[in-house]
Formats: structure tokens, C-alpha cells, sequence
């Protein structure tokens, strides 16, 4: 039950409306939706066999653990109901994937959002096929809407940006106070998610309280810009917004 509701609060809230009107079949027409559906799909029946394989008796009980940890993390929910750091390692790196996706745009949730990775996808496709052939014009549609340059460019650079923050944050962690590499990485990954839980040292049965001052002060900036999507915060530090 708490899967079920951790993923539909991951969706739009316009995608919300559609429903409570009665009216679901608006979803599946949304390629962020689909997209949202799909990726959480694929990466919980992946984590449900490796886990079956190595920690949990039945098929079942693995598909309950991962369902319930991936969604939890990809909506940044941040609950856990099982130590995934005892994990294989593509499990936990699995997880780790999710803190970047986020939910949906117009959800609650943090991170990159789904609708930014649909579009990186499309362009990444149109890109290819102006390879295969180069007088060819290939609009970059989302849900048969065409999506402007000024639009691409901004998803382009929001994710480059969210990256950057990211790897910054990360390389602050490990300098602050040597942290692990795989505890540095998704500490940075999962505040600038506002996802919660990480790996290691600050995974499910961890916490930041160990943590020293200069790295909790570090990861509080990135929760400051994650939650704030980096732009509106990064604005404040341009000349041009403090002019009259």
C-alpha cells in the first residue's frame, strides 16, 4: 500500500487531476508518465532477481523489498524497510541511479525529474539520426507537442549543471574528511535529491550525525540547491540580479 501511494505521489499533480476526474487513459498519453512507469518497472524486476538470488527465499519477498525501497528512493521518499547495503553491487548501484531520476515534474519529489531525461533521450535520438542523415530535420516532440531550442538548451544545461553541483559536492566530501569514495558519492547524490538514506556510512542503517561540520555543511548547501532546482539559487549570485 505505501508503494502504491510513494508512486503516485512521484506523479504530476496534473496527472493527478485527470485521474480524480475519472479520466486515466490522459496517463499512458503522457511520455513522462510512461517513462516513469517503465524505468521504476525495469529497475525493481532487476533488483527482485538479484536479490532473489542471493539474500531472499522466495521471489515474492524480493519483489516486495525492491518495489517498496526503489520507488521509496526514485520519489525520494527516502523510507527503508531493508538494509540494502547488504546488497549486490548493481542492486545498490541500481538504487543509486534512481536518486538522480527523481519522480515526475509537478510531483513532490526531488532530483533531475523524468521529464528532463525523456527530452535528453529524444535529443540524444535526433542527434543520431542527423548522423544517419544530415539534410534531414527532426523536431524533438513530447507528447506530440514540439519542444522549442530555448527549452532544450535549458534541460541541457539544468542536467550539466546538476552534475557539476553533484561531482563538486562529492570531491568536497572526500577532501572534508576522506569519506569513502561509494559514501561520498551518494551522500552528495541523495542530498542534492533530497532523497534521504544513501550508501554506506550514511546508507539505511546509517546516519550523517558522524559526520563533521564542514561536510554537513556541504551537504546542507546541496539540499539547499536541489530543493530549489540550482537555478534559483544560483541567480542570487549573479551581478545582473542585484541591479536596479
Amino acid at each position: 500500500i505505501l508503494t502504491v501511494f510513494m508512486f503516485i505521489a512521484g506523479m504530476s499533480f496534473v496527472l493527478l487531476y485527470w485521474l480524480t476526474k475519472g479520466k486515466p487513459g490522459k496517463l499512458w498519453k503522457s511520455s513522462e508518465f510512461r517513462f516513469y512507469l517503465l524505468f521504476n518497472l525495469i529497475v525493481i524486476f532487476i533488483v527482485a532477481f538479484e536479490v532473489r538470488m542471493t539474500i531472499y527465499p522466495s521471489f515474492l519477498e524480493a519483489l516486495r523489498y525492491s518495489s517498496f525501497q526503489v520507488i521509496s528512493i526514485s520519489t525520494t521518499t527516502g523510507f527503508v524497510t531493508a538494509n540494502y547495503d547488504l546488497w549486490p553491487t548493481m542492486s545498490q548501484l541500481l538504487l543509486l541511479l534512481m536518486m538522480f531520476a527523481g519522480g515526475c515534474a509537478g510531483s513532490t519529489s526531488g532530483a533531475i525529474k523524468n521529464i528532463r531525461i525523456v527530452v535528453l533521450f529524444k535529443k540524444g535520438y535526433q542527434e543520431m539520426q542527423k548522423l544517419i542523415y544530415p539534410r534531414s530535420i527532426i523536431p524533438i516532440r513530447v507528447d506530440k507537442k514540439p519542444i522549442a531550442p530555448e527549452v532544450l538548451s535549458s534541460v541541457s544545461t539544468f542536467c550539466l549543471l546538476y552534475i557539476f553541483v553533484f561531482v563538486a559536492g562529492t570531491l568536497l566530501l572526500t577532501a572534508g574528511e576522506n569519506l569513502p569514495l561509494m559514501t561520498a558519492i551518494s551522500a552528495s547524490a541523495t542530498a542534492l535529491g533530497n532523497v534521504g538514506p544513501g550508501l554506506g556510512a550514511v546508507g539505511p542503517v546509517g546516519n550523517f550525525a558522524g559526520l563533521t561540520d564542514f561536510s554537513k555543511v556541504v551537504l546542507a548547501i546541496l539540499m539547499l540547491l536541489g530543493r530549489l532546482e540550482l537555478f534559483t539559487v544560483l541567480v542570487l549570485f549573479t551581478s545582473a540580479f542585484w541591479r536596479k
